[in-house]
């Protein structure tokens, strides 16, 4: 299937180079947020399930912050292995592979991911990701 380049998927695909750059030069807490921030609107909304140790919903650029701090704590790993654009307008349709390590445990899974990205104004404003199995992911980033 051929991908039609719409303004919204290259902001997205901007996005993921500015994040992987982020995480290069240190990610949460040692790198600046800012070469993320000019992607995501100001009251940018991110919905994580609340059964994860990164739950919840976090709100505008701070809130941002804070969840690549959460999901650092969760996480010594996080390689997005593959990525499938099913949507490429807004609301977009991601499905992404991880490949994961979490840091309470050491265990390494395998996961899929299925994101809505509502873009507007050239900026992403909403996140929705979608898990299959939660409890997994969580038994495996909680050390007992």
């Amino acid at each position: 299937m051929v991908l039609m380049e719409t303004a919204e998927l290259s902001v997205l695909r901007s996005m993921y180079a500015a994040e992987a750059a982020y995480l290069a030069a240190g990610g949460p807490g040692r790198a600046s947020f800012g070469p993320l921030a000019p992607f995501f609107a100001p009251d940018v909304v991110l919905h994580q399930a609340e059964a994860l140790p990164y739950g919840g919903v976090w709100r505008g650029h701070q809130g941002l912050e804070r969840f690549f701090l959460a999901m650092s704590g969760a996480w010594e790993t996080f390689e997005m292995v593959d990525q499938e654009f099913l949507r490429t307008t807004s609301p977009l349709v991601v499905l992404t592979h991880v490949r994961a390590r979490a840091r309470a445990t050491g265990r390494e899974l395998r996961f899929p991911i299925l994101q809505t990205i509502a873009v507007g104004h050239g900026r992403i404003t909403e996140v929705r990701p979608f898990y299959w199995d939660t409890a997994t992911i969580a038994d495996a980033c909680s050390a007992r």
